[in-house]
């Protein structure tokens, strides 16, 4: 690998950008695609795309030789907005799915390390924490507490980021109302549409267990095949 390509990749992993690195295995030459920031159609750039969105390299046979397709993506990551029950079950199972989980509440008797062992806990208030942690592509915000005074500032912060996923817990009277308030904080329609509210798939989750399943689910579904969520 060339220097500057070694160089340019370290700097695409330090700003969470996803990177694919194309190399001719019968010529050797290199180059590195940006499979989402990029509206290239040829075979090699959705192929690229392919493999970034199913996190896994793959040959790429073409008329110049196969090309092998490496895929250096940031971490995934979920921030859960708020430490309630639902949140419990969802924090193992995203972990367990490869999910670097954060956990934020400024409620101190919520966001316990009783109720969230071995979880990234911030006692902070939401939308000062969004931003200290940095919104990327490969981010899913999953938003719970069922409080405006929470979730409200939260999704402000979330909606015009680059994150793949935005949901929001409530009835579907609870997110007409939220839809209210977010237009009177001066968010776009388009923008308020990118929430999953209610949240989850609809398989008719009654337990906080089965609903963080229809959750991991739908952020599961947005993140494989975002055409079709």
């Amino acid at each position: 690998m060339q220097s500057d390509t070694l160089t340019q990749l370290l700097e695409d992993r330090a700003n969470k950008r996803s990177v694919v690195l194309a190399t001719n295995l019968k010529s050797n030459s290199q180059k590195l695609i940006y499979p989402f920031d990029n509206t290239d159609n040829s075979e090699l750039y959705n192929a690229a795309k392919e493999a970034a969105l199913n996190d896994r390299g793959r040959t790429l046979e073409t008329a110049d030789g196969d090309v092998f397709l490496n895929v250096f993506n940031p971490p995934l990551r979920m921030i859960i907005v708020g430490a309630v029950h639902i949140s419990q079950p969802l924090s193992v199972m995203a972990e367990a799915a490869g999910y670097q989980v954060t956990v934020v509440d400024p409620r101190r008797a919520f966001a316990t390390p009783e109720r969230f062992p071995g979880m990234d806990l911030r006692v902070e208030w939401p939308d000062e924490a969004l931003k200290a942690l940095g919104l990327d592509r490969r981010t899913a915000v999953v938003s719970l507490t069922h409080d405006p005074k929470l979730d409200d500032p939260a999704l402000a912060v979330a909606l015009p980021s680059d994150v793949f996923y935005v949901g929001a817990l409530g009835s579907n009277r609870s997110h007409a109302k939220r839809v209210a308030r977010l237009q009177e904080r001066g968010l776009s329609d388009a923008l308020i549409d990118r929430i999953h509210g209610p949240i989850g798939l609809d398989i008719g989750a009654k337990s906080p267990s089965e609903i963080a399943v229809s959750i991991l689910g739908q952020v599961t579904q947005r993140l494989r095949q975002p055409d079709k969520s």
